[in-house]
């Protein structure tokens, strides 16, 4: 029976949010709504940063980067959020579940050194000014962009191998996407090591670039409390808000998701908390970084006034 059991799953059910059915529409159309903007906002970003000849520097190189990222990083799991909105009985196949578990992790672990990376940019931008073109030219930021890309996607890597040499009993996720401990939930193999292996991999690359993150600012703000002109404190700490920002809500959703003990994991506050990290820092992060960053509001005014210029004249031949 117990073989029977191991070799009869070849799907998951994911159960997604319980409630009325106008309540799930309700929440349907909300996170739908959500999605698209941060599609279109951070699709906006990257058309702006690789149209516009004034934000072909790191700072812009990187948040290129972070919204190609994002993309992809709430592609992994929204749609299979809204599906269970819609569907009474939402299935994933086995393979499916584990290509989306190391998606999402790999994303996920790419967007911790991208930010990070981003501090430390930021940090030598304020605090170094006359070493900045030497320590981050535009050969260093690819490196580094790059190095981002592939640290995110190797860090799951053994962890995903692992989990996908399990045999699972249960069928029923109580998530909305394929996340680790619900999937270790199901498995009726011996998951002790593979669990440590995951919260060790996970810990390490949150917590690090958390670090590394939290010193290049602690070092920004001694350094701009030294600056002797208030506006040029008012004005570097308006470049760092906006990153700052994004990395607050992140991180500390992820800190709180991810590094603790398995066994005080809660479903409903899970599924809750990543909705944060899943659906809202995609958005915040166009927001932000549009909304309170100069260059890249000049930037889009620029891009705005040519397109209507364009479409102007397009119309003025008929």
């Amino acid at each position: 029976m117990d073989g029977a059991n191991r070799t009869a799953v070849t799907e998951f059910i994911l159960l997604g949010f319980s409630g009325s059915r106008s309540l799930q529409l309700m929440l349907f159309v909300t996170f739908l709504t959500v999605y698209l903007l941060s599609l279109m906002g951070n699709t906006l970003i990257i058309f702006i940063v690789l149209t516009d000849s004034t934000l072909q520097k790191p700072m812009y190189i990187f948040l290129g980067n972070l919204s190609f990222l994002e993309i992809w990083y709430t592609t992994a799991a929204v749609p299979k959020l809204l599906d269970t909105f819609l569907s009474t009985v939402v299935t994933i196949s086995v393979p499916g579940c584990i290509s989306q578990l190391y998606f999402f992790f790999s994303m996920g672990a790419a967007e911790c050194i991208l930010l990070a990376t981003m501090a430390y940019d930021r940090y030598v931008a304020i605090c170094s000014p006359l070493r900045y073109s030497l320590l981050m030219n535009a050969q260093i930021c690819l490196k580094f962009s790059a190095g981002s890309w592939v640290g995110g996607f190797f860090a799951p890597c053994p962890t995903t191998i692992l989990i996908s040499q399990l045999n699972f009993c249960g069928q029923k996720i109580n998530h909305f996407f394929c996340d680790s401990d619900p999937v270790f939930k199901l498995s009726c193999s011996d998951t002790f090591f593979v669990e440590a292996l995951g919260y060790t991999c996970t810990s390490v690359v949150i917590l690090s670039s958390f670090l590394l993150t939290v010193s290049s600012y602690g070092n920004i703000v001694a350094t701009v409390v030294r600056l002797s002109s208030r506006e040029a404190q008012k004005k570097t700490f308006s470049t760092c808000a906006s990153h700052l920002t994004v990395v607050t809500i992140y991180y500390g959703t992820i800190i709180f998701a991810y590094v603790r003990p398995p066994a005080k994991y809660n479903f409903t506050i899970g599924k809750v908390v990543s909705v944060f990290y899943c659906v809202v820092t995609p958005l915040v992060n166009p927001l932000t970084y549009t909304l309170r960053n100069q260059e890249v509001k000049k930037a889009f005014k620029k891009c705005v006034a040519q397109r209507m210029f364009v479409f102007t004249r397009k119309v003025g031949k008929f």
